[in-house]
């Protein structure tokens, strides 16, 4: 993975098209990368205020029960460092088999949240949980939360969460950190990741409007071009997706985000090759995959090989799935279970441009 430009305000996006080099430091990935105009806080250069104070910032359990005690204090003490505020949900500890509590307890911690009046809602981990309380969620709840600023801010099982929103309502959320795994990393685990963390406080300022990235050498051609031809997708595409597994599981329910022409972006974490080919080929056989303008594959770790497998890869996979496609299939957007991570606006209109190697996302303001 060659990381990342968090995009800032560009106030004419055809020179940015034109002259944009999002990746200048893609060889030093702890270095986030500098922007020509940064957002005045009192909004004099854009017309948007853009304060990069202190957050009021929710945190709670709606899937999996937290077993890591002390990543969990690690990650409070390290956001109200940085100034916020944090209120832990009464339930966030809580525990009941596999689950942060039982299906009632977690849909009320879901509903509190919403409630809070935080600037975020950020949950402590994913797991497994969501899927089997999607009908008990007040989406309408949600959406007027999220239509006030409340950002939504999750991944891998959260994708339910936000994929389910989407679908029920057209609300935006955020794919992002978690709170143990991001900002409960221990030191010599590599602490806090500088690029998420420049992407999240990007979030509370109202400053990101976007994100770029190298995509790899695989999957050049024989004469070593990129696989993917130099394109461009107007704003209004969709951009949407999370979890692969997840969203596989959502498919046909009616919590599947019914989206046309629209940009869709997936990961996994420990899925051998095999298994993500047959996700994929159910997305594909299902019409999903067909009616995207673009399929934009972020990071898929901890993918096992199998003794059966000789020679069938991660990217064996990648290159049969652009053989069935019309469509452009990218690489290497820095999403998923790794440190290095972008925020992604799920359900927002979006840009997206390829140049050679270089690919940008880019959604503007998004208040």
């Amino acid at each position: 993975m060659e990381p990342v430009a968090q995009l800032r305000h560009e106030t004419d996006l055809s020179s940015l098209r034109k002259n944009r080099k999002p990746t200048e430091s893609a060889e030093q990935p702890t270095e986030p990368v500098p922007h020509e105009h940064v957002h005045a806080a009192d909004g004099s250069c854009c017309g948007h205020a853009h304060e990069p104070g202190a957050k009021h910032i929710y945190v709670y359990s709606p899937s999996g029960a937290v077993r890591d005690r002390k990543g969990f204090k690690r990650a409070i003490k390290r956001l109200e460092a940085m100034g916020h505020e944090v209120e832990v949900d009464a339930d966030a500890l809580s525990s009941h088999q596999r689950f942060a509590g039982d299906d009632a307890a977690r849909l009320a911690a879901i509903h509190r949240a919403a409630a809070s009046g935080a600037d975020v809602v950020l949950a402590t981990r994913g797991g497994y949980g969501l899927t089997r309380i999607l009908p008990g969620i007040d989406y309408k709840a949600l959406a007027k939360a999220a239509e006030k600023g409340m950002k939504f801010v999750g991944l891998s099982d959260l994708a339910a969460l936000q994929s389910a929103l989407l679908a029920k309502t057209g609300a935006v959320s955020w794919a992002g950190p978690l709170l143990i795994d991001d900002f409960g990393r221990a030191s010599d685990e590599g602490g806090v990741d500088d690029i998420m963390l420049a992407c999240f406080e990007d979030l509370l300022s109202g400053q990101g409007e976007g994100a770029g990235w190298r995509m790899p050498k695989i999957g050049q051609d024989a004469e070593g071009k990129p696989a993917v031809e130099d394109f461009y997708v107007e704003g209004g595409a969709t951009l949407w997706g999370g979890n692969l597994c997840v969203l596989s599981s959502l498919l046909g329910t009616p919590y599947f985000p019914q989206i046309k022409g629209g940009i869709l972006f997936l990961e996994d974490v420990g899925e051998s090759p095999y298994r993500i080919e047959r996700m994929l080929t159910q997305l594909l056989h299902a019409g999903v995959l067909g009616k995207q303008k673009a399929v934009v594959l972020g990071q898929f770790t901890a993918s096992r090989l199998t003794e059966h497998d000789k020679g069938f890869k991660l990217q064996t996979v990648v290159d049969w799935l652009r053989s069935q496609l019309a469509i452009p299939v990218l690489q290497g957007l820095p999403y998923g279970h790794v440190p290095t991570k972008v925020l992604l606006p799920v359900g927002l209109p979006v840009s997206l441009s390829v140049e050679g190697r270089d690919a940008l996302i880019y959604w503007g303001h998004t208040h």
